[in-house]
């Protein structure tokens, strides 16, 4: 059974940053690509970023863009979300997760296993 566990979530004022971190219980995630999902109360899962194992590409959510950055390193079968000059608005759960494709990466169906998320609290 693969696991996922994030971390480093919590409360930081507007401005400030925080990076999360997901740690993989196996070695076989080197077939899987490693995404962030985040869900604010009220509201639908929302996607992130997402990186592959193999070649290091990234994909990210329009809107998040130059503020989060997603990266991995696989020695530690670890993968982080640098989230920088955080705002209000991103105050959600954050969760980790890996699929198998990328081709809707987008869409939260996509993801076969994901983290217990952790919470992230900015406040103004």
């Amino acid at each position: 059974q693969v696991q996922l566990v994030e971390s480093g979530g919590g409360l930081v004022q507007a401005g400030g940053s925080l990076r999360l971190s997901c740690a993989a219980s196996e070695r076989t995630f080197s077939t899987y690509a490693m995404g962030w999902f985040r869900q604010a109360p009220g509201k639908e899962r929302e996607f992130v970023a997402v990186i592959r194992w193999s070649d290091h590409s990234t994909y990210y959510a329009a809107s998040l863009k130059g503020r989060f950055t997603i990266s991995r390193d696989n020695a530690k079968n670890t993968v982080y979300l640098q989230m920088n000059s955080l705002k209000p608005e991103d105050t959600a759960v954050y969760y980790c997760a890996a699929t198998g494709t990328l081709l809707r990466r987008w869409v939260p169906a996509e993801y076969d296993y994901w983290g217990q998320g952790t919470q992230v609290t900015v406040s103004s």
